[in-house]
């Protein structure tokens, strides 16, 4: 395959030491799971390290001169990420990743039904055996359990946003909202077929009947500029290690008026004002969320990858990878046999793109793959509903980065051609 004039990637390959790693086979790592883990710019590995090495002390728990910094990498970083996706600092909360932000939040709502005691705030929160909470069958299972779970606590029913042939979501079916729903949770772009979701049309139905919008933001965050405030969601979440930042940070965003109304799950240091053998009263946001000593080296990570992002442009990145992204699919397409769950353009959607091969496990695939050192990812990708949408349980998936090359994407092709002949099905898929 002769590789087309195609721009250089938007960011330099030697910024990420990985992506020259050799495998036990020989093979050159080309890396194409981006949408599970994404893989880390140097200084990204420094900026970790330095904390490590020079800042290592506790948060908010003493004067000396290392906590102090501790302290300043975790409050700056908090700023930055809060410029990053259009919020104030006190709107943004640590936590270790985008799961435990989900549960987090239907438990403060749980909480919110069994305890509060503050009209306004039952009025707000409270989920009662007549409410609905509406999510979407696109959803990764983090998005969607946390919400059954409460659904099951409190007697409320879960609907759900269906999709239409391409994978994308029907907004005919949006009329599950109604008068009784007190959340709709959905994400941004699917984890399974890359779709972007219409957030403009479902903040506005959900507003309509005053219920509250969580928007799971891991996939779009680390691909496209995003503004939390101009979409007018009331939560968002998304995780670190899927935008060139460590494993175990996370960041759940909430408007700043609901979080002063909102009573914590976790407790423990940091997060308290007052404490009797009686009574204890909480801190103000986002203290009040963040109980424990915080993963600093993380969050000093996660600040050193959103300068690169920001160094980077993320009008670049979102451009740079429409591109990729539409030259993988016009190439898949010609490859008999194989089939892609999802939408065939780029119109309103990112570079995530699975596809199944007839006749061929998943596993097996990723297997031949691996051995020309292409690393993707193989299952249900923690979004089983939307597999049984396709009439598949499993799938495989490629998701791209902005350090990802044209050459990647043809070596992927080219190798893909041969899983079926490998398997005795045919020359090439």
């Amino acid at each position: 395959m002769s590789a087309p004039e195609f721009p250089n990637t938007p960011v330099s390959r030697e910024d990420f030491p990985i992506l020259s790693r050799v495998m036990s086979n020989g093979e050159r790592l080309v890396y194409l799971d981006s949408g599970a883990t994404s893989q880390k710019p140097q200084c990204v590995i420094d900026a970790q390290s330095r904390v490590e090495l020079h800042s290592n002390g506790a948060v908010n728990r003493g004067s000396h001169e290392l906590a102090a910094e501790a302290t300043m990498i975790v409050e700056d970083t908090r700023e930055l990420v809060a410029n990053f996706v259009g919020a104030s600092a006190d709107e943004i909360i640590w936590t270790k990743n985008s799961t435990e932000s989900l549960n987090l939040l239907a438990y403060v709502f749980d909480n919110v039904t069994r305890r509060a005691n503050d009209q306004e705030v039952q009025d707000r929160f409270a989920i009662l055996p007549h409410h609905n909470i509406v999510v979407t069958r696109a959803e990764h299972h983090a998005n969607l359990i946390p919400w059954q779970e409460l659904c099951l606590r409190t007697g409320a029913e879960l609907r759900w946003i269906d999709l239409d042939d391409d994978g994308r979501l029907d907004l005919s079916t949006a009329n599950v909202i109604d008068v009784n729903t007190r959340v709709v949770a959905f994400g941004h772009v699917s984890n399974v077929t890359g779709a972007v979701a219409p957030v403009t049309e479902i903040v506005e139905l959900a507003h309509k009947v005053d219920a509250l919008v969580v928007l799971d933001a891991c996939q779009s965050v680390p691909h496209m500029p995003v503004d939390f405030t101009s979409l007018d969601i009331d939560f968002a979440v998304f995780s670190g290690h899927k935008m060139m930042a460590p494993t175990g940070i996370g960041v759940l965003y909430g408007k700043s008026a609901l979080l002063k109304m909102m009573q914590p799950f976790l407790f423990g240091g940091s997060m308290v004002e007052i404490v009797t053998m009686e009574k204890t009263t909480y801190a103000k946001p986002p203290a009040r969320f963040e109980a424990g000593t915080q993963p600093v080296s993380q969050i000093g990570g996660l600040g050193e990858a959103v300068r690169y992002l920001n160094a980077v442009g993320m009008d670049k990145i979102e451009t740079y990878e429409n591109e990729l992204c539409e030259y993988l699919i016009q190439e898949m397409l010609k490859i008999p046999h194989v089939r892609i769950l999802g939408p065939k353009d780029v119109k309103n959607r990112l570079g995530v793109v699975a596809f199944e091969v007839e006749g061929v496990h998943p596993h097996d695939v990723g297997q031949i793959l691996n051995e020309k050192g292409i690393a993707i990812r193989v299952g249900h990708h923690c979004a089983q509903p939307i597999h049984q949408h396709f009439g598949v349980w499993s799938s495989n998936r490629v998701s791209l980065a902005p350090y990802n090359t044209c050459s990647e994407i043809d070596l992927f092709v080219d190798t893909l051609k041969t899983v079926r002949g490998f398997f005795g099905l045919g020359d090439e898929c």
